[in-house]
């Protein structure tokens, strides 16, 4: 994972056809996709349950990016080492899912793969502060964890701004996840991000049989991303 800035996007399956992960991660790769992001939910630190380890493990080899665990889960650090064997790449925690972030982010550096932290609407950026030279990559949520298809919160903005400032020249991905579309691309990168998590914004209107709407949709969020990019 060579580091730069330029947009990537990444489709998060948990709004693709759950009986067909293999064929829907080859056909977003095939169409564009830079990022493979996978929410994983355990209906505790959010109100949804999905996806484990052993999913993570099956559908590692028809990922030919980057696997993009967000680990929505409370407590983390018992099963770090479990999705870094599945084949993570990057792995995320939520600053909010324990009173040890550091330590969390520790454990997952030292499995080898690559650290995210992540942060609620309600959190702001200063908690992560005295965390930046512990991780690969920021995210900032812009809906509230726990379900696919809301609506973006615009007051996310600012935090955005901040983490560019925060962060300077230091090899920091900032990813946003949640309500990314074509319309909402725009104003994330003019803030400063450069990974964008799109789950129905990718997987609307198509499907494995009509793959070439997914090219479609990876393609406009990209270009109007890359047009307003800071």
């Amino acid at each position: 994972m060579p580091f730069d800035r330029t947009i990537k996007i990444a489709p998060s399956i948990l709004s693709a056809d759950f009986a067909n992960f293999g064929q829907e991660i080859r056909a977003i790769e095939a169409q564009g996709a830079d990022w493979v992001h996978v929410d994983v939910m355990d209906g505790h630190f959010v109100p949804n349950l999905t996806f484990g380890p052993a999913m993570c493990k099956a559908i590692r080899p028809h990922i030919k990016t980057v696997m993009d665990v967000h680990l929505m889960i409370a407590p983390v650090d018992p099963y770090i080492n479990a999705f870094a064997e599945a084949g993570a790449d990057v792995i995320t925690a939520h600053v909010e899912a324990g009173p040890h972030i550091h330590r969390t982010l520790q454990a997952i550096r030292a499995t080898g793969k690559k650290s995210g932290l992540a942060l609620n609407p309600g959190t702001p950026a200063a908690a992560a502060a005295d965390l930046l030279d512990m991780v690969d990559v920021i995210c900032v949520m812009t809906v509230n964890p726990g379900f696919g298809g809301q609506k973006f919160i615009h007051s996310q903005l600012d935090k955005i701004r901040s983490f560019r400032k925060m962060i300077g020249d230091r090899p920091i991905h900032i990813e946003i996840d949640g309500g990314i579309t074509s319309e909402t691309a725009p104003l994330v990168t003019a803030a400063g991000a450069d990974v964008l998590v799109a789950g129905s914004g990718v997987f609307s209107g198509g499907s494995v049989d009509k793959p070439e709407v997914y090219g479609q949709n990876i393609a406009a969020i990209r270009a109007a991303a890359t047009a307003a990019q800071a």
